[in-house]
């Protein structure tokens, strides 16, 4: 009873800790190339308002890096308190990309203190761009290393297991598995667009709160334009993702697709309730699970009939897919209705309500983020090490781990109460109207 309480508790403050960190870890790996690209469009279309966006952008960035580096670091201790015995059986395979996942972030860390302190000290404005490409290279390899180890414990390869140890490593094997690829890109680039999303609902709550500058409105169309791009790569990359699935999980695939028989030209079941056992009031999409999996409409998807039941994924996760299925699909739709509008210049577009919808769009793409990041880790269960080691037998049997979980909870609670504060009051205090001000004033241009 004792080890089930602290399974259950570990589950909890792991999963609370990950879903708290996801947030700023997907700002921290977006907003460098955000900042990066309205840099590039500044200096490209000579127009301050761009490289304002940027500056503005980047002092905000540092806030939530910070606090990225308090939940990182717990998440790392988390890792060796919570659960002793997966790190005692992995701990050495995934040892390099944790490391590399720290030396990418010191990396970044270096060259965006430089990029800071070096504001208006470069008469060439693309010299001080220059600086920036490591910031956002160093922000990204940092999701693609620590994402390595979460492929990893979905795809364990490069090794041999020996009276229940993992030998004749290959660390590199062990990095490059089969989900590494399609893993890693979703992740990249769906912090890319959750990111252009959060700063456009941004914009768009400026614009709604009275403040008609052509700042947000420039600011509005960029971060939309680029949330577009990544929104479509972000789809394109979960098909590849549904066939990953079906090749290497097909277990995780069928429980998220309520796909209980093998069959051949199976359809996709979409939204929908579980009544003992039985599938109602689902939207039934004939051929395309086939499709999705293996890009045959009459392929052969393998059911939940081929796996034992103390094997079977959680079913629930069927409903974290359509949230973020439908979350993903809707902010394809809101952003190239935006842009499109936009070059046709359809007035619904400006209205309150579009914009009330951009607004909306922000909060609802970091939910797309934390349901795929749950859909991803409730999908792996009862594993921790697919196939080799059980979430129950990798727990510390501690009985202070309810102790440590309302600790980091406080902690969390204190750390999101306070990046708001900051943030809200940093922008507060020097409004957009009156930077560019001071700074058409320090110029002697004009930048209004």
């Amino acid at each position: 009873m004792m080890n089930e309480e602290s399974v259950f508790f570990s589950r909890v403050l792991t999963e609370l800790t990950l879903s708290f960190h996801i947030i700023y870890a997907t700002i921290g790996v977006g907003v460098p190339l955000m900042i990066m690209i309205a840099q590039w469009v500044g200096i490209k279309k000579n127009d301050e308002h761009y490289i304002l966006l940027a500056r503005r952008w980047a002092r905000g960035f540092v806030i939530t890096v910070a606090v990225g580096v308090v939940t990182g670091t717990a998440i790392g201790m988390q890792l060796s308190l919570l659960w002793p015995n997966f790190m005692e059986l992995a701990g050495n395979i995934i040892a390099l990309p944790l490391f590399m996942e720290t030396f990418a972030f010191f990396f970044e860390a270096i060259f965006l203190g430089i990029y800071l302190y070096t504001w208006d000290r470069f008469e060439n404005q693309k010299k001080h761009l220059l600086l920036l490409i490591p910031v956002a290279v160093g922000a990204s390899f940092s999701a693609v290393f620590i994402t390595i180890v979460n492929a990893f414990m979905n795809a364990p390869q490069g090794f041999d297991v020996l009276n229940g140890e993992l030998v004749n490593i290959s660390p590199l094997l062990a990095m490059f598995n089969p989900a590494m690829p399609t893993k890693v890109a979703h992740v990249v680039v769906t912090a890319y667009m959750t990111s252009a999303f959060v700063l456009a609902a941004i914009a768009a709550f400026r614009l709604l709160k009275g403040s008609n500058h052509i700042y947000h409105k420039k600011a509005l169309f960029l971060t939309m334009k680029v949330g577009l791009v990544f929104s479509i790569a972000t789809a394109i990359i979960g098909d590849f993702s549904g066939k990953y699935l079906a090749e290497y999980q097909p277990e995780k695939l069928a429980a998220a697709e309520w796909h209980f028989e093998t069959e051949e030209s199976a359809p996709l079941i979409l939204y929908g309730i579980l009544d003992d056992g039985e599938v109602k009031y689902a939207i039934e999409i004939p051929f395309a699970l086939s499709i999705l999996a293996h890009f045959n409409p009459t392929a052969e998807v393998i059911g939940l009939d081929q796996f034992p039941t103390d094997e079977t994924p959680p079913l629930y996760i069927h409903y974290l897919f359509d949230i973020m299925v439908t979350i993903g699909m809707s902010m394809v739709l809101l952003s190239g209705l935006y842009w499109l509008g936009t070059k046709l210049k359809w007035a619904f577009v400006n209205s309150k309500w579009y914009r009330w919808l951009i607004v909306l769009g922000g909060p609802a793409s970091i939910i797309a983020i934390e349901t795929g990041w749950w859909l991803a880790e409730v999908g792996r269960q009862p594993w921790i090490l697919r196939g080799i080691m059980r979430v129950e037998d990798a727990a510390t049997t501690s009985p202070h781990v309810d102790i440590m979980l309302i600790l980091f909870a406080g902690l969390y609670l204190v750390l999101g109460i306070g990046s708001i504060v900051v943030l809200t009051r940093m922008f507060r205090k020097n409004p957009v109207e009156q930077e560019i001000e001071d700074r058409h004033i320090e110029k002697g241009g004009d930048i209004l």
